[in-house]
């Protein structure tokens, strides 16, 4: 059985609902199982449709079936967790050659999450849990894994090493510090780890440190490289703006020598006409000084008439002479043109010479918050995207609160509308320290943050929040609490609240939930590595009222 079981995944025989492993099972038409109470409750939500659906293939019946115990399906269980194999963990959950191994598991051992230096043992997260649970054992002195356990334990009296004598530089028992090292400097070895604490922060922040100057100086470079190419586009812009001024320029001399041309030719024209015309009125002026002398009146008569008719004069009117005025008016326009362009580059230049690369000096790293007034100092506002949310969620105050509801919306067709999980992400993406609070009511809820590109459709791991690697979630019910990420669900314990605090520090790769009562009470740390900015997101619904609301804290 237990090999069988070795091969069994934990989704196997978990409730979709609660995430848990299933109590009092139950099978529905369709063939999915669910808790009792779960399937019970998603359909009280669904009572005034008088149709009941399937969380998962969404198929439909009507009218409300006959829920019966699967009491196969609830021997399994029971079974399993007998033989402790509730859920066969992911492979990267198993102990490899590197790696401390738990020393209760039996067959291939899980890897330690503490060791005890009273118990001499190391235990992974199942079988450490009495050690949290009772009494005598929650004295025992818990520890990151270890490997070497007994080198914890003095080798002379047989009793844990609780003290540093830091005149011989080692790790010694109390009996010891009255012994052989009397008199020396000791200090207890919970304070040398403190100080060890403190050289790891110190040697993290030189880290950290480096990889800032690093960030600067890929700014520096990125600066360079943006200023060389501006420079070299701005001459590229203003070469093409000096062509186009000289082709304008040789156009309008071009333009001005046609002209004058034309005006040219025209005046040579009408001058030349005027000059046959003197020169024909000195010929008949000619002939008639000469037929003036004549003393023959016959031979007077005879030529007068064709000596005395004169040719068509020029008309005068056609003659315009306006000296220095042909083309002021040219030289006008290309001056009203230049003091427009000067005008321009005026005030351009003004807005270039006011923009300016921002480059934000490293301000000194601030501590991270301890109280709820620093918190609240690192405060956002934060509302729901409508495109994301599902039909059967209902969006109010703001698109602050979202509530599931047994009618369904009439929201657009939307390529980010989630279309199987009841989700919805926040319209703003969250970078940097953000804070933010979150008061829910119901049955239970997920309180999350995802990437934006986390999928959308239907019901497979992507695209629900804490089943995958783009999102992490908080559920929050009635009874428990847990924390999901890609698909590995962890026990949270701290006090019930229905109000739950959520820190981000982006570039840290810290993200914190908190119960929120008369104090804050830290309910689960995340430390990683965010690679996109996150939209904060809420999981409601499998009864009719869950609500989730964004808390104003300005």
């Amino acid at each position: 059985m237990a090999q069988r079981g070795d091969q069994l995944d934990q989704e196997t025989f978990s409730c979709s609902i609660c995430l848990d492993l299933l109590k009092d099972p139950v099978t529905i038409p369709c063939g999915h199982s669910y808790c009792m109470r779960c399937i019970k409750n998603f359909w009280d939500g669904e009572d005034q449709k008088k149709i009941y659906s399937c969380p998962q293939c969404r198929r439909t019946f009507a009218p409300r079936p006959v829920l019966m115990k699967n009491t196969m399906l609830a021997a399994l269980v029971e079974q399993l967790k007998k033989t402790g194999l509730q859920a066969a963990p992911a492979d990267h959950c198993y102990a490899g050659p590197e790696d401390v191994a738990c020393d209760v598991c039996t067959g291939r051992k899980l890897k330690a999450f503490k060791s005890c230096l009273v118990c001499l043992a190391s235990y992974c997260k199942n079988h450490l849990q009495p050690h949290y649970d009772a009494a005598p054992l929650k004295k025992h002195k818990l520890v990151e894994p270890s490997k070497n356990l007994q080198e914890n334990i003095c080798s002379r009296h047989d009793k844990v090493m609780e003290m540093f004598c830091r005149t011989d530089q080692q790790s010694i028992c109390s009996l010891c510090s009255m012994d052989d090292h009397k008199g020396h400097n000791t200090v207890s070895a919970e304070r040398q780890r403190e100080l060890e604490v403190s050289r790891l922060n110190i040697q993290q922040r030189i880290q950290d440190r480096e990889k800032d100057v690093k960030l600067l100086q890929q700014e520096v470079e990125a600066v360079s490289r943006s200023a060389d190419k501006a420079v070299e586009d701005s001459e590229k812009i203003f070469t093409q703006l000096i062509r186009l001024l000289q082709k304008r320029s040789s156009d309008v001399k071009q333009q001005i020598r046609s002209q004058q041309e034309t005006e040219v030719s025209r005046v040579k024209e009408l001058q030349e006409k005027l000059q046959q015309e003197i020169t024909e009125l000195k010929r008949k002026d000619a002939e008639l000084t000469q037929l003036s002398h004549t003393e023959d009146h016959n031979q007077f008569l005879h030529n007068y008439p064709s000596v005395s008719q004169l040719s068509e004069a020029t008309d005068s009117s056609s003659i315009n002479i306006c000296p220095l005025r042909y083309f002021e008016d040219v030289t006008a326009a290309v001056s009203k043109l230049r003091d427009k362009l000067q005008d321009i580059l005026r005030d351009k230049w003004t807005d270039i010479s006011l923009t300016r690369t921002e480059v934000v000096s490293l301000p000194e790293p601030e501590p991270e918050p301890k109280t709820r007034a620093d918190f609240l100092k690192y405060s956002c506002e934060i509302t729901l995207d409508p495109n994301t949310v599902y039909t059967y969620l209902f969006l109010s105050e703001g698109n602050r609160k979202v509530e599931f509801t047994s009618q369904q919306q009439s929201y657009s067709s939307h390529p980010d509308r989630f279309t199987g999980w009841y989700q919805v992400l926040s319209r703003e993406s969250l970078t940097g320290r953000c804070y933010w609070e979150v008061v829910w009511r119901g049955t239970g809820v997920h309180v999350a943050v995802a990437y934006k590109n986390i999928s959308r459709a239907g019901w497979a791991k992507e695209s629900g929040f804490g089943r995958n690697d783009k999102s992490w979630a908080l559920h929050c019910d009635t009874y428990n609490y847990h924390f999901l990420f890609n698909n590995i669900k962890t026990r949270v314990s701290g006090p019930r609240s229905c109000r739950v605090g959520v820190y981000l520090d982006h570039r840290a790769g810290i993200l914190s939930f908190y119960s929120i009562n008369e104090t804050m009470t830290l309910l689960h740390r995340v430390q990683t590595a965010f690679t996109q900015p996150l939209h904060a997101g809420f999981l409601v619904g499998n009864k009719y009222g869950d609500t989730a609301e964004l808390c104003k804290l300005k």
